[in-house]
């Protein structure tokens, strides 16, 4: 049964109804974690040899889903950890920079060497923001790093719409986006980081 937490959003809800099976078993939330960041990495490496966009949409879909079951198994099981946490948190860094390194790899022979650049450009910009996010959250706590939500669904959630991407041909575009988009967005929580510490002092 899923969960009818609705201050969680779908897919959140969703792992929770599918972990719940494994509370009294001796899975571990950091197996789940491992599986995510296997997933998603598997994705990426996809995206890295051009071939089979549609397909590496797909695992990384899966993987973006997989990301939230770690966090319920480990809030309804009570195996919460600071560990299990910095590890969920360095997997969604490493899939999500290797995510954008890879799609612009896997396009160098459509868009020529600037897609690896436009790559870098987005990872870089991503792996600035995990950090940054990790700073706040450190000092500030989880609600200073909350995601925006719309009807139960978040910003990152935009992931499951990479096979609508790949199907119509769209990876070009997305990456062109992200490379210019990424560091916006960093620089905007570099903004954040800044305000709340300048609070602080």
């Amino acid at each position: 049964m899923m969960s009818t937490d609705s201050s969680k959003p779908w897919d959140a809800r969703l792992a929770a109804a599918l972990v719940r099976p494994l509370c009294q078993t001796s899975v571990s939330p950091n197996v789940l974690t491992t599986v995510r960041l296997v997933v998603g990495l598997y994705g990426a490496a996809l995206f890295a040899g051009g071939e089979s966009p549609n397909l590496a949409a797909l695992v990384i879909v899966l993987s973006n889903f997989l990301d939230h079951t770690d966090g319920e198994l480990a809030r309804m099981s009570g195996r919460s950890s600071r560990f299990g946490h910095n590890y969920d948190l360095a997997s969604d860094a490493l899939v999500t920079v290797g995510l954008f390194v890879c799609i612009g790899w896997g396009l160098r022979e459509s868009l020529g060497q600037v897609a690896a650049l436009m790559g870098l450009a987005a990872g870089l910009a991503v792996a600035g923001i995990f950090h940054l996010r990790n700073l706040i959250e450190n000092a500030h706590g989880k609600k200073a790093t909350a995601q925006p939500r719309f009807a139960g669904f978040e910003a990152e959630d935009v992931l499951y719409l990479l096979p609508l991407v790949t199907l119509f041909e769209g990876l070009p575009a997305f990456l062109k986006a992200a490379s210019i988009g990424a560091p916006l967005a960093f620089v905007v929580v570099l903004g954040q980081y800044l305000l709340l510490r300048a609070r602080r002092s």
